[in-house]
């Protein structure tokens, strides 16, 4: 995932998902937007469910050339032949991801808040590393990636930089120069159309 001119959509799935149903729902946003990447980000750990969902993503992904990765699950995405893995551990996973899975393998990195873990991630060969959420939430600890973080990043660490969690127009349209790619998952599938919703955050961008 190299950093791109403009921002561009890393789609996150929801956590929660009907393996016959939402392969078409998928289909119909992919077919409506542009996608750069998608990131299967289940809940379960249902071993068999997962790999289910997993097979009939890729080939939707796979059918118009859009990598899909999978949340921390290392092994199942060298063993159902997806594009890479995302880290939800910061820098810890890394190195060890990046040798399980080889260098053509996408490997990123979810670093919270931290500068420090987000220079780590990168350090340890991440393709790209994730901050977030930007909004307020009474999850965890409240605390929430500020703006200035991506400004910082953007013009002092050349690894790919990915803005998630809880965005609104407002921060998609003041993010916009700050970052690499938007983190969009739950904000459109809570809706009640989720590519006209998407579209409408794709067009904060300017």
């Amino acid at each position: 995932m190299d950093s791109p001119e403009q921002p561009q959509i890393y789609l996150i799935t929801p956590p929660e998902i009907d393996s016959q149903q939402f392969p078409d729902q998928l289909a119909r946003v992919l077919d409506g937007a542009e996608i750069a990447c998608i990131r299967l980000a289940l809940s379960s750990g249902d071993e068999d469910h997962i790999a289910r969902t997993a097979d009939a993503l890729r080939e939707v992904a796979h059918a118009r050339d859009i990598a899909l990765v999978i949340s921390d699950h290392v092994l199942m995405a060298q063993r159902l032949g997806l594009d890479g893995v995302h880290l939800s551990d910061a820098a810890r996973s890394v190195r060890a991801a990046r040798k399980e899975l080889g260098a053509d393998a996408i490997v990123g990195s979810f670093c919270g808040v931290s500068r420090h873990d987000g220079m780590s991630a990168g350090e340890a060969g991440a393709d790209y590393v994730s901050f977030g959420p930007l909004g307020a939430t009474a999850l965890g600890d409240g605390t929430f990636a500020e703006p200035d973080l991506f400004q910082w990043w953007s013009e002092m660490i050349e690894v790919p930089v990915v803005a998630e969690g809880r965005l609104t127009e407002d921060l998609v349209r003041q993010l916009a120069s700050q970052t690499d790619f938007f983190g969009i998952g739950q904000e459109i599938w809570e809706a009640e159309d989720p590519l006209a919703h998407l579209q409408q955050l794709v067009a904060a961008m300017g």
